[in-house]
């Protein structure tokens, strides 16, 4: 029977992460301690769990093997674990998003969240990245995409929650004076894009709309994030790509409007990604009933 079982929360902590540097890092242990206790489960199991390539650690056919028995153990222990430990629903929680979300959905709406809910008290943290949830100390993290699920580890919760079509959003005023009518007239101004768009960049949209003049456009202007972006346009600059429901205050009253009502051929996908298994699950709990009530 195996008695080290250290040895195994160490490596699956290396396998997950690929690298002995970044498993020390959410260990809290060194490196060179990491090394050490892989030798010591190589040698008890007489076998190869590792292969290095470059500088990246891969898994041999019996170290998968082994990751994947040892996910599993840890597993069913974290949630025996999780069960006598679970924390009542008054006390802190840690959420994560995008810089958008966080700035022009969430921090607007909080104030009824706390009304609902004094006894939680909400952390909240901006971050662009698929962030370790665990090494952040980060309960909930709020994602969107086409790539949630891919970059999710298995061993964390990954809950679709709708999705939402993507438009270009400008100023009514800009709208007006450039005569903003169809999908070509929008290269008579700035088109505002985020230095990264992943799948929701211009030329798909233009593509989608059939206009062919994009490679000549020179008035571009790029961004960190969409909420600099609506920033942007709130003001005259242009129009970029966004989802209604970040400035949909300002489409109500007439200050942002959707010139082109054509959608982006690629909606944004939401997601909660959270660990099914920590003490906060309750409290996570009552924070995501109350955010898929509001964006329902």
């Amino acid at each position: 029977m195996f008695k080290n079982i250290n040895l195994l929360v160490t490596f699956e902590c290396a396998a997950r992460h690929k690298s002995y540097s970044l498993a020390a890092a959410e260990l809290c242990i060194s490196q060179a301690a990491v090394s050490q206790q892989m030798r010591q489960l190589e040698q008890g199991l007489d076998t190869k769990l590792f292969i290095r390539k470059g500088r990246e650690m891969l898994l041999s056919q019996q170290g998968q093997i082994v990751f994947e028995s040892a996910q599993k153990a840890l597993e069913i222990i974290n949630q025996g674990l999780s069960q006598i430990h679970q924390e009542e629903i008054a006390g802190e929680l840690t959420i994560s998003s995008t810089q958008a979300f966080t700035t022009l959905w969430l921090m607007p709406r909080i104030q009824s969240f706390s009304e609902q809910h004094p006894e939680i008290k909400v952390r909240v943290v901006s971050s662009s990245d698929f962030d370790d949830l665990k090494q952040a100390h980060i309960d909930l993290a709020i994602r969107f995409g086409t790539e949630v699920v891919k970059q999710t580890p298995r061993s964390l919760a990954c809950e679709y929650f709708g999705e939402t079509k993507v438009y270009p959003i400008c100023s009514a005023a800009l709208a007006d004076k450039l005569s903003l009518i169809e999908a070509k007239d929008l290269l008579k101004t700035w088109l505002v894009t985020l230095e990264n768009p992943r799948a929701y960049d211009w030329q798909t949209w233009f593509d989608h709309t059939e206009t062919t003049d994009l490679s000549a456009h020179t008035k571009w202007t790029q961004v960190d994030s969409t909420d600099m972006a609506i920033n942007a346009v709130v003001n005259g600059h242009g129009v970029t790509l966004a989802v209604p429901y970040l400035c949909q205050r300002q489409l109500d009253n007439g200050e942002l409007v959707i010139p082109i009502p054509v959608s982006h051929p690629n909606p944004v996908k939401r997601y909660m990604v959270y660990d099914p298994n920590s003490p906060r699950l309750m409290r996570s709990n009552v924070f995501m009933a109350w955010l898929k009530k509001e964006m329902s």
